[in-house]
């Protein structure tokens, strides 16, 4: 166990950053899965709705710092082309 006081605070903030990151990881992964989900059961309107609220949440997580901007990016850029797919087959 740390013992400096300093370290002890490292101790601290990195127990903080780890759940932090945990659920935004976490959220991303959901909101991916929605819309995966969404176009494999071939529902244009659900996966539509749930492209609409992942693209929104992962550019917020950009302005909050979470997320690079590339990153984001190239997520709503995948999503978007699986929801196209959808609506190409159709």
């Amino acid at each position: 166990m740390a013992n400096h006081k300093s370290a002890l605070k490292r101790v601290r903030q990195t127990a903080k950053r780890t759940e932090r990151n945990r659920f935004y990881k976490t959220r991303i992964k959901n909101l991916t899965r929605a819309v995966i989900e969404a176009v494999e059961a071939k529902d244009k309107d659900k996966a539509a709705e749930a492209f609409k609220e992942a693209n929104k949440k992962l550019h917020s997580y950009v302005s909050k710092g979470i997320l690079k901007k590339n990153t984001a990016a190239r997520k709503v850029s995948r999503l978007n082309k699986l929801v196209k797919s959808l609506h190409e087959a159709a």
